[in-house]
């Protein structure tokens, strides 16, 4: 058992955790908490770390004894696992887990027509969680971000998806607009979510093949990406309210879309 704040593979947790940069060189992330540590596959973790406290609860529930039987896990004290995790409460469980690899045409080419959230430079850890987990709900096929928008393996990205950053593919860009211009090309419109939108969000088509643009959380979408989008769209406001938290005005056009498609079926 590691009792030892300071030994090498705690270190090694609390850097993967706090420090983006290592995240990307090493390929890895630190997921916490039995919901999405059950969703794990023995294939992408390369450790998996727990305390004597939740190994006693465990051994009272057969299915996750079971379950835990196919990693090995590593037991902890209290204390080191209160080191490595993010939370205040850590609930006992916590994994290091390969980065998932996704390619423009695995967000692209898929059962379903696309939906697709395009990111620029959203900054708010909260808010790319939030988007995610929605989309997920929503049904969206794809997240694509560009250099400028939060870390998604941020601990606190990964706990805000609720598991979602499991099964929503997602990719970083260099060029945002070289990508929205392929995407134009594969017959997918692009719909800015914009305060100089003329036309009500749910006036648009959303059931074929779409992606919805959402910018920065202080100053929205700059011209040259909104400028690419086939038409701007606006959330209607009442009250001296002029626009919506990222998170929710995305969330609105994705139900939006989600809605639309029902109907259709």
């Amino acid at each position: 058992m590691i009792t030892s704040t300071k030994n090498e593979q705690v270190r090694h947790v609390q850097n993967l955790a706090k420090k983006s940069r290592v995240r990307k060189e090493e390929g890895l992330y630190v997921a916490e908490g039995l919901r999405i540590c059950r969703e794990l596959s023995p294939e992408h973790v390369v450790s998996l770390y727990v305390t004597e406290a939740f190994l006693e609860g465990a051994g009272k529930n057969e299915n996750i004894a079971q379950w835990l039987r196919r990693f090995n896990p590593e037991t902890v004290s209290g204390p080191v696992m209160s080191a490595m995790a993010d939370t205040q409460t850590p609930q006992g469980i916590l994994a290091v887990v390969r980065q998932k690899i996704y390619t423009l045409d695995d967000i692209l080419t898929g059962e379903t027509p696309a939906c697709l959230m395009i990111l620029e430079t959203i900054q708010d850890p909260g808010n790319l969680g939030t988007i995610i987990r929605a989309g997920e709900g929503a049904g969206i096929t794809g997240v694509i971000m560009d250099k400028g928008t939060a870390d998604i393996y941020n601990p606190k990205v990964i706990r805000s998806t609720m598991g979602s950053i499991l099964r929503v593919p997602f990719l970083y860009v260099e060029d945002l607009a070289e990508i929205c211009l392929q995407i134009k090309e594969r017959g997918i419109r692009l719909f800015a979510a914009h305060l100089k939108g003329t036309q009500s969000y749910d006036k648009e088509d959303y059931t074929a093949p779409c992606g919805f643009l959402i910018g920065n959380e202080a100053n929205g979408l700059s011209k040259a990406i909104a400028d690419l989008s086939d038409t701007y769209v606006r959330i209607p406001m009442k009250g001296r309210v002029e626009s919506l938290n990222a998170a929710v005005a995305a969330s609105v056009l994705m139900f939006e879309a989600a809605r639309q498609r029902r109907n259709a079926e």
